[in-house]
């Protein structure tokens, strides 16, 4: 009777853990459901377009030159990584609804930490993948610009009999200042961290949200508001609270929009400006606090959401 009792009760299920492989597959099908949309591409040739357009200014000073270059560069390529960013991630959610492919893939079973972290990842790899690119095209542009610029300003010097070497000297530092360096690529890693925090605030408003389009507004809303945190502790909080209720306010601010300007050196690097190494390390090290925090009240909530 006791065999019979014990071979008709349920089977226990044992959880599924963790694997980083089922985490990649799904990032490696996110990246190719993404480059099905046609999305990248129309972004990549805008970006390819405004940076071409580089060589067009009228500038004598190639210092001037060559600053207006990378403000402008670096520019599209913010915008681009935060319009991307927002954009796929809340189309993510609402295309494997409908296309049921959701419904498929948890079914496997695959844990949803897996199924978020996944399309996390393949969306921050296609991110990286075109800021890699761009970059790479910027940096041949850029190379190729402070060397014309130079050859320029010392024919320019040789034609007005007035080519010394203190002269000459001084062209080639304030070009090799201006013109290609690090500080580049740190700016590009900047903006990067940027748009993977702010599409880590898109998954989680994606899984809170049945609407695209109310995702992609109320991303766009927190991304503005955390590039204001600044005028908003000044006009606001300050002349309006006490201190305390300030440093409150603050930290409620803060934990509900980042504070994005955090990672804005756009116009340092453009001014030719060092970015020193503990900037990137701080830089890096709150990104990945927000995004883990981020993450984390993503998978509480996609765990509660009815399927």
């Amino acid at each position: 009777m006791s065999q019979a009792s014990s071979s008709s009760a349920p089977a226990s299920v044992a959880p599924v853990r963790f694997s980083p492989r089922r985490v990649w597959t799904l990032a490696y099908a996110t990246m190719t459901q993404l480059m099905r949309m046609k999305i990248l591409p129309f972004l990549l040739l805008f970006c390819a377009l405004v940076a071409a357009m580089g060589f067009g200014f009228s500038v004598i000073n190639p210092e001037q030159q060559l600053s207006q270059f990378k403000t402008m560069s670096l520019g599209v390529l913010q915008v681009f990584s935060l319009v991307f960013g927002i954009v796929a991630t809340a189309l993510l959610l609402p295309k494997d609804l409908e296309d049921r492919t959701l419904y498929t893939i948890l079914s496997k079973p695959v844990p949803r930490f897996d199924y978020l972290l996944g399309k996390l990842i393949g969306v921050l790899m296609l991110i990286a993948s075109g800021l890699i690119i761009i970059d790479a095209v910027l940096s041949l542009i850029l190379w190729l610009q402070q060397s014309m610029l130079f050859n320029a300003a010392v024919s320019q010097l040789h034609t007005e009999n007035q080519d010394t070497p203190e002269a000459v000297a001084q062209i080639r530092e304030i070009v090799a200042r201006q013109g290609l360096t690090w500080n580049l690529h740190w700016a590009v890693w900047a903006i990067f961290l940027k748009a993977s925090l702010v599409t880590t605030v898109a998954l989680l408003l994606s899984c809170i949200a049945s609407s695209t389009l109310f995702t992609i507004v109320i991303t766009f809303c927190i991304t503005i508001i955390g590039h204001g945190h600044a005028m908003i502790r000044e006009f606001i909080f300050q002349p309006n609270l006490g201190s305390t209720a300030t440093r409150i306010g603050t930290f409620i601010l803060a934990a509900i929009c980042p504070d994005l300007a955090q990672f804005d050196v756009v116009d340092s690097v453009a001014n030719g400006e060092i970015v020193p190494w503990a900037a990137v390390y701080e830089m890096t090290g709150i990104a990945a606090l927000y995004m883990t925090v981020y993450l984390f009240v993503t998978h509480l909530v996609f765990v509660e959401k009815e399927l």
